[in-house]
């Protein structure tokens, strides 16, 4: 009866391993790019508790000009509101990182939430002036 050695053992594991490691990397590449490809579907203009919201994708504005390609440009009464995309796909904004959104317009409508009627404050980056 032939025996298994260590070494064999080991190197039929690490095979296993890296194969599924393999796998798993083609996958989340798979549902990052199936992501990317999902913007709103054409504009949002509509007024949500008294305030106008405008969503659009045609690149315009976004902090002087710095705007990524595909990424949304949210507006709450005129006023830019700084959106990101997290990597799995999810929305946040300056005015609550710490909860996500499914899309652009639920973020702009939980922005609207928690401003309780306060004008949004015009976005300045770091180093740049107000």
């Amino acid at each position: 009866m032939d025996k298994i050695t260590r070494r064999q053992a080991l190197g039929t594991t690490a095979g296993a391993l890296t194969a599924l490691g393999l796998a798993g990397v083609t996958a989340h590449a798979a549902a990052t790019d199936s992501r990317a490809a999902t913007t709103p579907a054409g504009p949002i203009d509509e007024v949500y508790q008294g305030r106008r919201i405008r969503i659009t994708t045609d690149g315009g504005g976004h902090h002087g000009g710095h705007h990524s390609p595909g990424l949304p440009t949210v507006r709450i009464d005129g006023r830019e509101l700084h959106v990101m995309r997290n990597a799995d796909g999810t929305w946040i904004s300056v005015v609550n990182h710490y909860e996500t959104y499914a899309d652009p317009a639920s973020l702009a409508r939980a922005a609207v939430r928690e401003l309780q009627g306060a004008e949004l404050a015009p976005f300045a980056p770091m180093g740049g002036t107000a």
